[in-house]
């Protein structure tokens, strides 16, 4: 069984037992996140995709705690003007573990 979700601009496809990184949003570790946006729904029995969205269909996950994502070097050069600015950056994620995939609307 798995998932296509959509979370903070992006998709992820899932399955119970994964590991994602989504972008950071506040919650302590070992709290529970559900993510109410899914775009497709498939098993044993067939896929179903959503139109948007399927309403009846929940990813419950929990949260693992912040990462960060790699090392990017920004280097801005400006030539014969002896302008030379070097930055870095990291982006913060958080990693969350899916727990179940619930269809239904019990959640």
């Amino acid at each position: 069984m798995y998932a296509i979700i959509r979370e903070g601009g992006r998709q992820y496809r899932v399955s119970e037992g994964d590991r994602i990184e989504v972008q950071s949003h506040p919650g302590p570790v070992g709290s529970e996140v559900v993510f109410p946006e899914v775009l497709l729904y498939g098993d044993q029995t067939g896929v179903e995709v959503g139109r948007p969205r399927l309403p009846d269909v929940q990813v419950h996950g929990v949260v693992e705690g912040a990462v960060k994502g790699p090392k990017l070097r920004i280097f801005r050069y400006r030539r014969r003007k002896d302008s030379r600015v070097r930055r870095g950056h990291r982006q913060g994620y958080l990693a969350v573990r899916i727990t179940r995939i619930v269809r239904g609307a019990a959640g």
